[in-house]
């Protein structure tokens, strides 16, 4: 599967059925050859002139099931990155953790 049909899928939490959105890139365990999260960009993403929303990392282990059309996934509690503070903040651990070999974010 490419990413291109991931990104055609609707997220949908089957928490709340809320839509989340469609995959805009995937977390990549390059070490192990296996994908750690999927991201979706929030609804101000797509708002925004500049894209200054949040994006939502879901870890693969909450994906439920993947179909001809979504993505259903489990999430109790989403994880946001909120500002460009934090935002800064997890790629600076990313780009030190593959600089060790390996990611522990």
């Amino acid at each position: 599967m490419k990413i291109s049909d991931f990104q055609t899928k609707d997220v949908i939490n089957i928490v709340d059925g809320k839509r989340l959105g469609q995959i805009s890139d995937l977390e990549l365990d390059l070490r192990q050859g296996r994908i750690e999260a999927i991201v979706v960009p929030s609804y101000s993403k797509f708002r925004g002139l500049f894209g200054g929303g949040s994006d939502l990392i879901i870890p693969w282990s909450n994906i439920v099931k993947i179909g001809s059309d979504v993505v259903l996934v489990k999430m109790e509690e989403l994880r946001t990155l909120q500002d460009e503070k934090e935002a800064a903040s997890y790629r600076e651990k990313t780009e030190q953790a593959d600089r060790r070999g390996y990611r522990d974010v």
